[in-house]
Parts: C-alpha cells; structure tokens; sequence
C-alpha cells in the first residue's frame, strides 16, 4: 500500500528564488513553466504576478512534487482574456495527466474565473485577490476601514511599477491623469512578500509619484505557502488512490 503524504509549510523563507529553468525577475512572457510535465503530477495554474512568489514556496519542496504554470500578469488589463487562457491551459494540462490547483483571485472578471473553476471541478486559492490573500481577510478589512482610500502595492508592482502604472496608465505621457486616476486616493499601502530595504526605497518614491501618503506592512506570502501545501498534499492522495486501484 502507497502511504500518502501529508506536506507541512513550517516557516517558509522569504528570499532569492532559485529555480533552474525559469527566470523570476522581470517576467515579460506570456507562459512560463517550470519542470517536466508527468503523469499524474501536481501543476500549480497561476497569474504571472504570482510568479516570483510562488516558486520561492514550491522550491522548497522536493523536485517534482509540483511545478508552475503562469498566464501573462497584463491580462489584468484584459480580464477577458483570462478564462479562455485558464480553459485552454486546463485542457493541455488535463491531456497530459496532470491534476491542477488554481492561483487566481476573481482579477476584474465578475466571476467567471469561478464559473468556469467550478464547471472544471477545480479549486482556487480563496479570496478575491491577492492583496487579501497576502494579509488576510481580518487584516485586509481592518486596513480598508482605516483608509478606504487605499492603494495596495506588492512586490510585483513595486518592482513594475514604472512599466505598469506610470507608462502602462499613461501618466508619465500624460501627467494630468494622475489625479484623475488617483484622485480618490490617500495613501499607498505597501504590503511586502520579502524584506528588501531597495523594494521599500522603491514603494516611497512610487508613493510620491502618485502624491500619496506611504505605509508599509510586512507580510510574507500570506494564505499561499498553505494553499500549496494542501494541494500537494490533496494530489499526493489522489495518486495514491489511483496507484491503489490499479
């Protein structure tokens, strides 16, 4: 009889991702993948932004327990580019063999990530996106009650932010649209996946940019580092059930 597995998260380190065969800095491409895909394995389905900080948590499990498959972060722009995306990523992953867990919150799609998630039988890590996934829903609603002007910041965005808010919306073309967009807001929240002084150097002139209050808290990779485990451990039973049957 094949003993299944129970994966425990312990304290996960925050740091320097290092996995072979994917680069975690400045995604630009559509896809990544990490790991070869066989029968039977745990794939982790996920937005690009979520990329960096999901492989510092898979790394530190043995290779070949779960790999990482991305959809392009700038489909936040596009929402409705992204349940065809996942649709078509469950199909190939599914003619492969595959099992899939799905790191995705709602993203701006009125849920249909959801519909789609649950006409597929598949699950997704829960919250409606990833700044409530990163502090949890207490900690998310206390902030929101304090300043419900708030503007959230990752390490994503901190690192992006050029490329993303200042170029992406426009306002490095057109500086007058920074109160137009900004307007409403009173600060920006920086809430930190690593403890990385040039990040926070980064956040505070991100924060000036945009003529915003700057405010930081710390909070490691939040609901993630357990939402893997339990999918790991969920796949490893289910292989095992299958071995058993054979």
């Amino acid at each position: 009889m094949t003993r299944t597995q129970t994966v425990k998260t312990g304290d996960v380190k925050t740091g320097d991702v290092k996995t072979g065969d994917a680069r975690t800095g400045d995604i630009k491409t559509g896809d990544i993948k990490t790991g070869d895909y066989t029968p039977g394995g745990l794939t982790l389905l996920a937005c690009g932004a979520l990329a960096r900080e999901i492989l510092a948590i898979t790394s530190q499990f043995p290779d070949g327990m779960v790999d990482l498959t991305c959809l392009p972060a700038s489909w936040h722009n596009h929402p409705e580019k992204i349940v065809p995306g996942l649709a078509r990523k469950v199909a190939s992953l599914r003619r492969k063999g595959r099992q899939i867990a799905v790191i995705y919150g709602d993203c701006g799609t009125g849920g249909e990530i959801d519909a789609f998630l649950e006409r597929e039988g598949l699950t997704r890590i829960p919250g409606p996106h990833c700044y409530e996934m990163f502090l949890g829903t207490a900690e998310f609603d206390a902030e929101m009650e304090d300043q419900i002007g708030t503007f959230f910041l990752t390490d994503y965005m901190v690192r992006h932010f050029e490329r993303i808010v200042m170029q992406g919306m426009g306002l490095r073309a057109y500086p007058q649209l920074r109160d137009m967009y900004f307007g409403n807001y009173t600060r920006a929240l920086y809430i930190a996946q690593t403890d990385d002084e040039g990040l926070r150097q980064k956040a505070r002139r991100a924060a000036d940019e945009l003529g915003l209050t700057y405010d930081y808290r710390f909070t490691g990779y939040g609901a993630f580092p357990d939402f893997v485990a339990d999918a790991i451990t969920a796949s490893t039973s289910q292989t095992s059930q299958q071995k058993q049957r054979r």
